[in-house]
C-alpha cells in the first residue's frame, strides 16, 4: 500500500498573531485564508490532481463568505474535517465538558455551514491527550490526525515559546509532553496512554521522515525550498501512507497583507510562488513513487 494524503488546517491569521504574542491588525488579515489562500490552494491542487483534506475551524464559519468558500471547497470534491470551534490551542487543559463543546461544536458549525458532516479530527496546534481521545471516542470521531512525534519541531516549538516570553510578550501555543515524540509515526491504533499501540481511535500522525524523524509539513517544505523538500520527501518514500500536513499560510507571502508578521514568521519572506515551486517538487517526488494520493478518510478506511 502506497498512500499520500495532502491536507490542510484553514487557520486564520490572528491565530499566527496569537502565536507571537502580538495584537491583530484592526483590519485587513481577518480572513486571508478563506478570501485568498483556500482558492490558490484547490487550484493548486485541480492541476496536480490530487484531493485535500480542509481542516476548518468552526467559528471561522460564521462569516457567510468563508463559510460559502469552504461549501464550495467541499462541493468541488475535497474533504472537510473538523479543528475544533474556536481553535483553543490550550484545548488539553480543558475540563472534559469544555473539550467536548470545541470538538462537537466544531462538527456541527462545518456540517450546518455546507450541509457535510466531517468525521475526522484535529487538535490545535498538534497538541492532544487522553482526555481529548476520551471526547472524539464519545462523539464516535472515526479518525484522529493530531499526534506529530518531531523532536525537531518539539525543540523548535518550545525554544520559540520561550524566546517570545523573554522579549515580554505571551504565546498562546502549548507544547505537547514529550512522550508524544516515542509516539509510532504509521497510522496505528491509540492505546494508553495515547502515543502506544492499543485498539482505541485510528490516529493518523502527522509525517515525520524515517530514522531521523525530519518533518514533511508545509513550513518545513515552503521555508526550506525545492532541494531540501525533495530530500526530505525521499526520507518518506517506503512508507505506506503519507501524511502531508499544510496550513493556509503556506500560499501566502508578505504582499497578501502579512507585511506586520514578516519580522516574526519567517516563512511569509518566503514568495508565494516560491513556496508552490517547493510544494510541487515534494509531491512529484511521491507520483514518481508510485504513491495513489487519497483523502484522509479513505486513507483512514484503508489502515481501519
Amino acid at each position: 500500500m502506497k498512500l499520500c494524503s495532502v491536507s490542510v488546517d484553514l487557520d486564520e491569521i490572528p491565530n499566527y498573531f496569537h502565536i507571537h504574542g502580538l495584537d491583530v491588525p484592526a483590519t485587513g488579515v481577518a480572513s486571508l485564508v478563506y478570501d485568498t489562500a483556500i482558492d490558490r490552494l484547490c487550484d493548486f491542487a485541480k492541476v496536480g490532481d490530487f484531493p485535500l483534506t480542509l481542516f476548518a475551524i468552526g467559528a471561522d464559519l460564521e462569516r457567510r463568505e468563508s463559510a460559502a468558500r469552504l461549501r464550495l471547497a467541499g462541493d468541488s470534491g475535497h474533504e472537510l474535517a473538523n479543528h475544533s470551534l474556536n481553535h483553543r490551542y490550550d484545548l488539553t487543559r480543558l475540563g472534559k465538558d469544555e473539550i467536548r463543546r470545541e470538538i462537537e461544536g466544531g462538527r456541527e458549525a462545518i456540517r450546518r455551514a455546507t450541509g457535510k458532516t466531517p468525521t475526522g479530527f484535529r487538535a490545535p496546534g498538534y497538541t492532544i491527550n487522553q482526555d481529548v481521545f476520551d471526547v472524539l471516542g464519545d462523539l464516535d470521531v472515526a479518525w484522529d490526525s493530531s499526534v506529530f512525534p518531531c523532536p525537531a519541531y518539539w525543540a523548535a516549538k518550545t525554544a520559540a515559546i520561550g524566546l517570545i516570553g523573554l522579549r515580554g510578550r505571551t504565546s498562546r501555543s502549548v507544547v505537547d509532553t514529550p512522550r508524544v515524540l516515542t509516539a509510532p509515526t504509521r497510522p496505528y491504533r491509540i492505546g494508553t496512554p495515547y502515543w502506544n499501540r492499543g485498539r482505541g481511535l485510528l490516529e493518523l500522525p502527522i509525517q515525520v521522515t524515517r530514522v531521523t524523524r525530519l518533518p514533511l509539513i508545509g513550513t518545513s517544505i515552503t521555508l526550506w525550498g525545492p532541494t531540501v523538500a525533495r530530500s526530505l520527501a525521499k526520507g518518506c518514500v517506503g512508507e505506506p501512507f503519507v501524511n502531508i500536513e499544510l496550513h493556509g499560510i503556506d500560499v501566502l507571502d508578505a504582499s497578501d497583507g502579512l507585511e506586520a508578521l514578516r519580522p516574526h514568521q519567517p516563512d511569509v519572506r518566503v514568495t508565494t510562488a516560491q513556496k508552490l515551486e517547493a510544494l510541487a517538487a515534494t509531491f512529484e517526488v511521491f507520483k514518481a513513487a508510485g504513491y495513489d494520493f487519497v483523502t484522509m478518510s479513505e486513507a483512514a478506511h484503508a489502515f481501519s
